[in-house]
Formats: C-alpha cells, structure tokens, sequence
C-alpha cells in the first residue's frame, strides 16, 4: 500500500504561480510512475503530468508546469506557473505499482491523494 497526501492549493489570480506537493508513504519503492490529475466541476478527471524515467506532459499545460521528484523526501512536485482560469480544478496525485497502460490513463494508477483545490481567477 501507498498513502498520497498533497498540498500546496489554493487561489492565486491569473499570470501567477502555485506549487503543489504530494508526500507518499508505505511501500514507496515499489511505484513505477508518480503522476498528477485534475477535475474541473462537471467535467471528467483529466491527466495533467507524470515522471517515470522521464517526464510527460498534457499538452495544456507543457511549458507552464513542471513535474519533478525528491526521492529522499518521497514526495514530488507541481511547480505551475502562468496560471490561467482554465486551470482551476481539484489536483490529485496519484501513483502507479505496475506497467499497464499508459501514464496518460487513470487505470494506470493504483494510489491516490484526496485531492487539493487550485482556483484561478481572471
């Protein structure tokens, strides 16, 4: 088992920047990608960015976010900046014990966060 808890959320108006964090704890050497998600209100929960051996990045938010790792903290990071309204949503971070599927997915991942609030205003 793995326990995600993350923080770092909150409102921030448009141009600036957030960075949120997620702290794993358990059987942490045994995940294979570490990832963030979104969800807007009324909308599906959205693939944001992931770090295997490499990074990947939704295309909404490549060269404004950054995903990286502290392994000796067990916890990995969302450094966002350029914010836009349309990012406002609930971030999960979630984390994988496996290799099905693509870190895209949300049926990749096994573990995950309950989510931290990130509102943008214009």
């Amino acid at each position: 088992q793995v326990q995600l808890v993350e923080s770092g959320g909150g409102l921030v108006q448009a141009g600036g920047s957030l960075r949120l964090s997620c702290v794993a704890s358990g059987r942490t050497a045994s995940t294979t990608a570490t990832g963030w998600f979104r969800q807007a209100p009324g909308k599906e929960r959205e693939f944001v960015a992931a770090v295997t051996w490499t990074t990947h990045y939704a295309d909404s938010v490549k060269g404004r976010f950054t995903i990286s790792r502290d392994n000796a903290k067990n916890t990995v990071y969302l450094q966002m900046n350029t914010l836009k309204p349309e990012d406002t949503a609930v971030y999960y971070c979630t984390a994988s014990d496996g290799y099905s599927g693509s870190v895209r997915y949300t049926g990749r991942y096994t573990y995950w966060g309950q989510g931290t609030q990130v509102t943008v205003s214009s």
